[in-house]
């Protein structure tokens, strides 16, 4: 199967989601067990909300060319989701008496410091791309393998605060984009007054009387000329001008 640069295998956004969800998977294996965790209730909630993530933004990003505002709105789904999966974290020290890292201190720097390079692949992605994010994830083995469940919980927090904030900038680009280029519907309005437009050359149209745009022939659907063919402006309703059809 032919995968096309086009979708969320490129962005850092998702590139970074799977490492938190590899992260995440990892540390609910090691640290949750049958005496802490006797339901398996907080490892599906953790799990879920870091799988949850990553398949939004996915998903978000596959419906870039359909549907702008559907796309905002899982990548905002996908930012909800990663502040609990942070709160999940940030609960666990707390319950063990400890304290989140200082963002002054040496280890919260060195994590931070810590940049994801840019993916290179352009074929073969799905598994150049897998192989991208395990080795994204290396960069962090020296606290993600420090088998110390509180130095991990750090670690991924920082990591979702980080993320939290790409996905906040990722959001408001899409906005940006949204309000420049319009979404699905409208360029499906675009294409259906372009269509108009050109039939109403083809039908030789009058103008509109009121603001000299191509006429397009129009059936009325109320009132006493129900069922009648008349002349309507094409920037309707916009403009609301209208001819007789003699």
């Amino acid at each position: 199967m032919q995968i096309h640069r086009i979708g969320y295998y490129w962005l850092d956004t998702w590139i970074f989601a799977s490492v938190i969800q590899l992260a995440t998977q990892d540390f609910c294996s090691r640290y949750l067990n049958r005496t802490n965790d006797p339901c398996g209730r907080q490892y599906d909630q953790m799990t879920q909300a870091a799988r949850s993530v990553s398949a939004n933004i996915a998903e978000g990003s596959s419906r870039h060319s359909t549907s702008k505002e559907t796309e905002m709105k899982l990548t905002d789904v996908a930012r909800a989701s990663l502040s609990e999966l942070a709160n999940d974290y940030l609960n666990w020290m707390m319950k063990h008496e400890c304290l989140p890292w200082s963002v002054k201190s040496e280890e919260h720097q060195k994590v931070t410091a810590i940049q994801l390079d840019k993916p290179t692949y352009k074929d073969d992605v799905q598994h150049l791309s897998s192989s991208h994010i395990l080795q994204q994830k290396h960069k962090f083995d020296e606290w993600l393998h420090s088998n110390d469940s509180m130095i991990e919980a750090n670690c991924i927090l920082i990591l979702c605060n980080r993320l939290t904030m790409m996905i906040s900038k990722q959001i408001t680009n899409q906005l940006s984009n949204f309000r420049e280029e319009g979404g699905f519907t409208e360029g499906l309005t675009a294409e259906r007054l372009a269509y108009r437009t050109e039939q109403s050359v083809k039908e030789d149209a009058p103008m509109c009387p009121k603001c000299g745009k191509p006429m397009v022939k129009r059936i009325a659907k109320k009132g006493t000329n129900s069922g009648k063919e008349f002349w309507s402006c094409t920037a309707y309703p916009e403009c609301n001008g209208a001819k007789n059809i003699d």
